[in-house]
């Protein structure tokens, strides 16, 4: 007689956290943004963050009013712990992204708490975007 095991349902989701940075029609540029070094603070976040989460680019996040616009993926394990998508606007400070970077570092969404200051730029993107970005 054989006996069949259940396997366990795959976690969705990337092995570590996916850290998205809109630089395209807004948010990145001089004109929107005028006092922040944009390509500085984008080689910072995938400097500190190599081995640790995937850190892409992406053109347009759909929410220009809220320029510079990061989005934190949970990575699978954070994602299975209930973490979710987390949208941050108006990143335009240094300590800002440092402060993203130490969250991400221990674990982000799901997996550790990020740190207060960040409820300051945290916001809910459209139903539309969230729906467009399979969030």
């Amino acid at each position: 007689m054989s006996r069949r095991t259940k396997k366990a349902a795959p976690v969705s989701g990337a092995a570590r956290p996916i850290v998205t940075v809109c630089r395209g029609c807004c948010c990145g540029t001089p004109a929107k943004v005028p006092h922040l070094d944009h390509e500085a603070q984008l080689t910072d976040l995938r400097t500190h963050l190599t081995g640790v989460a995937m850190v892409r680019r992406t053109d347009c996040l759909d929410a220009c009013e809220r320029a510079n616009v990061i989005v934190i993926q949970p990575s699978a394990e954070g994602r299975k712990a209930g973490g979710r998508p987390v949208w941050l606007g108006q990143v335009n400070d240094p300590g800002a992204a440092a402060d993203i970077t130490t969250w991400v570092k221990d674990g982000g969404p799901g997996l550790a708490e990020a740190p207060d200051i960040l409820d300051l730029y945290t916001f809910s993107p459209s139903r539309r975007v969230r729906h467009e970005l399979g969030d």
